[in-house]
């Protein structure tokens, strides 16, 4: 049996997948999350049936990727769970009356029921049941109430299929609105004036602005205690084993790939460059603490419903530069890791928003990994250090944005994204979407940090840096005023910004030299990964304009830099 999860955006569709399957899905408070359909399995009776969670939909017309993906789905379906938003039952119900005009036995599982009571509405489920013609099973999918008999109920689902027209399904919706929803009003509790007063210009762009402090204060704070209390405490511990591995092994090829050159006579994390010492200490004691930061906060402001109110009121600003106001949403999420930030551009309308956010994330949207390297090396210097980094590639985003925008033409659509309640993040999902993302990172993170370790290695032994470093001087010393030997960190780029962030640690640059050579690395080019996302998104001829844009971005930023610093 394949059953499929069918519903609006952001209406619990995941986490009744999550809860259903026991995977590692991402849920998030915003519309968009899931952005490919997701496979797994789930128990009906005691027998094995397929679960797809299809792309959130408002309406089958098939106008956008998402609605194409789930219409095409939808015929080879066996039974249909249609998720509908409790407290937003008008809303839902115009995408469930298509649901039932598709001969596919449906059965409607009512979710946020508990929501319902904290906002005084009051649905006839019974009378639901019998208007509809299928069964109606009250839920909450992250606690798991009602899921239980959800799933008992399954072989209940019933075909009711009855053509109408837009007109008719629109009348059907209010007459089974009257019959089966009553609101009583109630007084606005704490959660809803706040609601208010972060979509309201004038006090949602303090709140706004109060919010991002707190964000990067908190990821130092934690980054930072992470990285004082634990992690360098362990690698003090670790150190003397290093050492004595060191003495153990003598001089050759084996002691320069394990553990790298000695400092003084020492084994030193940051320059010695072994596979044991460097390769380890960057990912799991530099990096680290950041991403992981990172990513509860974010996961806070996800599942808090925050992310698209931020969408919303930073619109107006935005379509001044020629972005969409939920630019916001997959920056931000190309700021955790550039990967899910190039997914997340599906959520905006045109191809033309799509490039210019894609090109703009590949150009000046370091991800966390790279950030927390960029905090490593010039966090010493305070201001004078981050400052010109961060502001170079805010003015770049900016400026680039607008003339591509000109250049390109096309609109910025108004913003039409559905609101969603504030939540209280659940720990459990929020916890699981830490550990899912963390795992990610660090299964990634430090294999390539490893093979960058190597490749520097055999480059410096074989003599091909000096090669490679006369070949780029013209345009790395000439014009970035960077040492040749940084052609290293701008080949292991290819594969992690972060390692190769990291690989400028052993060159000894200078304040200017590394606010540029940040800066370079940032904009050159996307990693391997990110490039292959851009690649199938955007395909030959858009990976190719955004490469060139790349290019000629950063060897004009990056010259500018080398004049005025």
């Amino acid at each position: 049996m394949r059953i499929l999860l069918v519903g609006n955006p952001n209406v619990g569709k995941s986490a009744l997948f999550s809860r259903l399957t026991g995977l590692n899905v991402i849920v998030s408070n915003y519309s968009g999350t899931t952005v490919e359909y997701k496979k797994g399995k789930t128990l009906v009776n005691g027998a094995e049936a397929e679960l797809i969670d299809v792309p959130g939909v408002y309406s089958l017309s098939a106008t956008s990727k998402a609605e194409k993906v789930a219409t095409e789905m939808l015929k080879e379906g066996d039974v249909i769970i249609n998720v509908v938003d409790a407290t937003n039952l008008e809303r839902n119900l115009y995408l469930t009356l298509q649901l039932l005009e598709k001969n596919i036995p449906v059965i409607v599982a009512l979710n946020f029921w508990d929501e319902t009571k904290h906002k005084g509405i009051s649905i006839d489920t019974k009378k639901l049941e019998e208007m509809l013609g299928v069964p109606v099973i009250p839920i909450v999918a992250v606690t798991a109430e009602g899921v239980k008999r959800l799933v008992e109920s399954i072989p209940r689902a019933r075909k009711h299929r009855e053509k109408r027209t837009d007109r008719e399904r629109w009348i059907r919706i209010g007459e089974i609105i009257e019959n089966v929803q009553r609101i009583s009003p109630k007084k606005h509790s704490l959660i809803q004036t706040l609601e208010d007063l972060t979509i309201k210009p004038l006090t949602g762009i303090p709140i706004a602005i109060g919010i991002v402090i707190l964000v990067f204060v908190l990821i130092r704070f934690i980054g930072e205690g992470l990285i004082n209390y634990l992690l360098n405490p362990l690698f003090d511990l670790y150190l003397p084993l290093m050492q004595r591995l060191s003495q153990l092994l003598g001089e050759g090829f084996l002691h320069d790939i394990l553990i790298g050159q000695l400092i003084n006579g020492r084994v030193d994390f940051l320059q010695s460059m072994g596979l044991l010492t460097t390769g380890l200490f960057v990912p799991i004691a530099m990096v680290l603490p950041y991403v992981l930061a990172f990513y509860l906060v974010l996961g806070i402001l996800e599942d808090s419903g925050y992310l698209p109110r931020l969408g919303i009121l930073i619109d107006a600003v935005t379509h001044k530069i020629g972005l969409h106001g939920l630019a916001i949403i997959p920056l931000l999420l190309g700021a955790g890791c550039n990967v899910p930030g190039v997914l997340g551009t599906r959520i905006l309308e045109s191809k033309t928003q799509r490039f210019i956010v894609v090109t703009i994330l590949s150009i000046a949207v370091p991800c966390m990994a790279q950030t927390a390297m960029i905090y490593g090396l010039l966090g010493g210097y305070g201001l004078r250090g981050l400052g010109p980094v961060f502001l170079t590639l805010i003015i770049v985003a900016v400026l680039l944005s607008f003339a591509l925008s000109k250049i390109i033409g096309g609109e910025a659509p108004e913003t039409f994204i559905e609101v969603t309640p504030y939540r209280l993040p659940r720990m459990r999902f929020l916890l699981r979407k830490l550990w899912w993302r963390t795992r990610s990172f660090i299964g990634e993170a430090v294999p390539y940090m490893l093979l960058g370790v190597i490749i520097i290695n055999v480059l410096y032994t074989s003599k091909i840096i000096d090669v490679l470093g006369r070949f780029a001087s013209p345009v790395i010393s000439g014009v970035f005023g960077l040492p040749k030997e940084a052609v290293v960190s701008l080949l292991i780029g290819f594969l992690r910004k972060d390692v190769a962030v990291g690989m400028l640690i052993p060159l000894k640059l200078t304040l200017k030299q590394l606010i540029i050579a940040s800066v370079v690395l940032t904009m050159y080019f996307p990693c391997i990964a990110t490039f292959v996302v851009i690649f199938k998104e955007m395909g030959l001829k858009d990976t190719v304009k955004a490469f060139l844009i790349m290019v000629f971005s950063t060897f004009i930023v990056g010259g500018i830099l080398n004049l005025i610093l």
